[in-house]
């Protein structure tokens, strides 16, 4: 910074007038006879050079720690970084899908979809804010989605994994109803669901999820 430049040419400066004035006072360097004063003063200037790197390299580590800070920790959605995102859903998610919100939070920040929303709607079809249904837990169906293969052979789908369930569900969302500009609780209702009062549902959760 120009500050700590000036604080060091400065220290600079004094130190050579003073040494030079202490070492050509009509004597030469190695007849001079040194008092206490003269140590003393030495001392000081020293002292005073070493302070000023110290506040030097201190500004200069704050800087470095503020810049580090932000190129870290990016806001992400909703005034949240991504940790914080993550925090909040899985402070909602439970049972199986207990620590899961890195996956939602992953796929809803890949494919532009509201977090809040893809989450509420696997609340409110899994019951996953207390105990997630068998769908969930045995055929790691996370959005009510139906499709073959068939969970035991009936009509809602089956998944390899909980994570390609998530996967598929997240994807589900974004080709069949985001990409139609299908993007609230409301515009989703009539397509996702029979029951025109299910948007209701999922509103109070995204309400929950926002408080939480």
């Amino acid at each position: 910074m120009k500050t700590d430049q000036q604080i060091k040419t400065l220290v600079v400066i004094i130190s050579t007038f003073i040494i030079g004035t202490l070492f050509v006072t009509n004597k030469s360097v190695f007849n001079k006879t040194y008092t206490t004063n003269d140590l003393l003063l030495a001392d000081n200037i020293l002292n005073a050079s070493s302070i000023a790197q110290d506040k030097i390299d201190e500004n200069t580590t704050d800087e470095n720690n503020e810049i580090e800070v932000e190129e870290i920790d990016p806001i992400v959605y909703d005034g949240l970084t991504k940790q914080q995102l993550v925090d909040k859903l899985n402070r909602n998610l439970n049972s199986t899908l207990a620590g899961y919100g890195e996956s939602f939070a992953n796929y809803s920040l890949e494919l532009g979809i509201d977090p809040y929303l893809a989450v509420a709607i696997v609340l409110h079809e899994t019951g996953c804010s207390w105990d997630c249904s068998s769908l969930v837990k045995y055929c790691y169906n996370v959005g009510g989605q139906k499709g073959n293969p068939g969970c035991n052979g009936g009509s809602y789908a089956a998944f390899s994994s909980l994570d390609e369930g998530i996967r598929r569900f997240m994807y589900n969302l974004h080709d069949n109803f985001y990409a139609y500009g299908l993007t609230t609780a409301e515009t989703i209702n009539k397509k996702y669901a029979e029951n025109p009062t299910w948007y209701v549902s999922i509103n109070k959760y995204i309400d929950k999820i926002k408080a939480s």
